[in-house]
C-alpha cells in the first residue's frame, strides 16, 4: 500500500477533552484507511512543565506554551481546540486566516456574535480549501447515526414529538468546587451550554429540521461553592471551610420548541431538559422521536442500543431493541465482532474520520461552524426568553 500524506495536528488544550481527542487522533489510522495519515505534531497549553508531561502522556511529538506558536509552525496543518469557550474565536479565526484546518469543540463560542465572526472566516477558508468543523462528537454514536438513517427514509412518517435530554448529576454535590465550567466569563452558559447544545444538535440534526422558536427557563439551584481544588475532567471536590465564590452560570435549563417543518407541513413539537442535578444519572444523553409511522429512543448510557416503535408492528408489541454492533450499522464494521459494544471514546475516532476523509475529498466536514452558529442561535434564544418570563422566543433567522 503506497504510503498516505501526513495530517498534522497541533492541539490547544490537554484536558478532559484533549485526552479524548488526542486518543481519537492515535486510534483513527489502526482501525480505518484514511487517505491522510494523522500526526500528532504538538500540543500547546499555559503550564510548561503541565503540558510537557500531557504531551508525553497522550502522544504528542512536542509541546508548545503559546497557541499561537502552533499557528506559525510550519509542519502544522490543523488545529484541534480543546480549550474553554471564551478562547475559540481567537484561535479558530487565526488558524484559518493562516490556512490551517480547524477542528473546534462545541459549543463553538460563548455569544452569538463570535460563532458569527467564526463562519464568515470559515466560509472564506472554505473557498481556499482550508476546511472547519465543530465537534459535537454524539453524532458519531453508531445508534445515534443509525436514528439519522431511519428518520432520513422516512420510516418515522411525519415527525410530531421531538423529546431530548442530557442528565448527568456531578455538580449535585453543593461542596463540588468551584471550575471554569461556572464562570460565564469562561464558559459562556452552565448546562445550557455545556450539554444542552449537545442535544439541540441532536434533535436537530436526526430530525433535518431547525428549531424555529422556544420559551424556556433556567436556574441555578447552587449560587456559591468553594474556591480551590485540583479539577481534571467532571470529578474533583472542596469542601464546605473552603472560601466561596460564586457561580455565574445556570445548574439546570429547559426549554420547549417548535421545529421549523418541511415539505408545508408543520414542524414537531420539542421538550428540552439539560441539567447537572439529577441523581443518579450520569452520563444520560436521551433522545425520543415520535413519528406518524413510528417512533424511536436512545440513551446513552445505554449507548449501544437503538429502540423502535414500528405502527405496522403486532398490536400491544411495544418498543424493539436493536443491538446496534452490526457490520451494516454505521461505522460499527471496523471494530469489534457482533455483540461486541463501543464506548464513549469511538465517536470522537469516528470524527476524526469523517473529517480527515472530508478534508482528503475537499468537502465541507460536517457539521460545520454555520451548523454550530445555528446552535448557538437556539442558545441565545433561550437565555433570551428565561430572562423575559419565559416569553415565547423567536430564534434568529428561523
Amino acid at each position: 500500500m503506497a504510503e498516505t500524506k501526513p495530517l498534522r495536528v497541533g492541539m490547544v488544550g490537554y484536558a478532559f477533552m484533549g485526552a479524548a481527542h488526542s486518543q481519537a487522533w492515535r486510534t483513527a489510522p489502526r482501525f480505518f484507511d484514511l487517505p491522510l495519515s494523522p500526526q500528532l505534531a504538538a500540543v500547546a497549553g499555559r503550564d510548561a512543565r503541565r503540558v510537557a508531561a500531557a504531551a508525553a502522556k497522550l502522544g504528542w511529538e512536542s509541546a508548545e506554551t503559546d497557541w499561537r506558536r502552533l499557528i506559525e509552525r510550519d509542519d502544522i496543518d490543523l488545529i484541534d481546540i480543546c480549550t474553554p469557550g471564551s478562547t475559540h474565536a481567537e484561535i479558530a479565526i487565526a488558524a484559518l486566516e493562516a490556512g490551517k484546518h480547524v477542528l473546534c469543540e462545541k459549543p463553538l463560542a460563548n455569544s452569538v456574535a463570535e460563532a458569527e465572526r467564526m463562519t464568515a472566516a470559515a466560509d472564506s477558508a472554505a473557498a481556499r480549501g482550508v476546511f472547519s468543523m465543530c465537534g459535537f462528537s454524539y453524532r458519531r454514536t453508531p445508534a445515534l447515526s443509525l436514528a439519522k438513517r431511519l428518520v432520513d427514509s422516512g420510516a418515522l412518517g411525519q415527525l410530531r414529538h421531538v423529546r431530548a435530554q442530557y442528565l448527568q448529576d456531578w455538580l449535585a454535590d453543593e461542596n463540588a468546587p468551584l471550575t471554569w465550567r461556572l464562570d460565564k466569563t469562561m464558559s459562556g452558559s452552565g448546562s445550557l451550554g455545556d450539554i444542552g447544545a449537545h442535544i439541540i444538535d441532536a434533535a436537530q440534526w436526526t430530525t433535518g429540521q431547525h428549531i424555529s422558536g422556544v420559551s424556556a427557563l433556567l436556574e441555578t439551584f447552587v449560587t456559591e461553592r468553594p474556591v480551590g481544588g485540583d479539577f481534571v475532567g467532571l470529578g474533583g471536590r472542596g469542601g464546605p471551610e473552603a472560601p466561596k465564590g460564586p457561580v455565574t452560570v445556570d445548574d439546570a435549563a429547559i426549554f420547549s420548541a417548535r421545529f421549523e417543518g418541511s415539505a408545508g407541513s408543520a414542524g414537531p413539537l420539542g421538550v428540552f431538559e439539560a441539567t447537572r442535578f439529577a441523581l443518579g444519572r450520569k452520563n444520560a444523553m436521551r433522545l425520543e422521536l415520535n413519528g406518524s409511522k413510528a417512533s424511536l429512543a436512545f440513551d446513552f448510557e445505554d449507548m449501544n442500543s437503538l429502540w423502535l416503535y414500528d405502527a405496522a408492528d403486532e398490536p400491544n408489541a411495544g418498543f424493539r431493541k436493536i443491538q446496534v454492533t452490526e457490520p451494516e450499522h454505521p461505522y460499527t464494521a471496523h471494530w469489534w465482532p457482533v455483540g461486541h459494544g463501543l464506548g464513549y471514546e469511538h465517536a470522537f475516532t469516528h470524527q476524526v474520520v469523517d473529517l480527515v476523509e472530508a478534508i482528503a475529498a475537499g468537502k465541507q466536514p460536517t457539521p460545520s461552524f454555520a451548523d454550530a452558529l445555528q446552535v448557538q442561535r437556539v442558545l441565545d434564544a433561550v437565555e433570551a426568553s428565561a430572562a423575559d418570563e419565559s416569553r415565547w422566543t423567536k430564534v434568529e433567522g428561523a
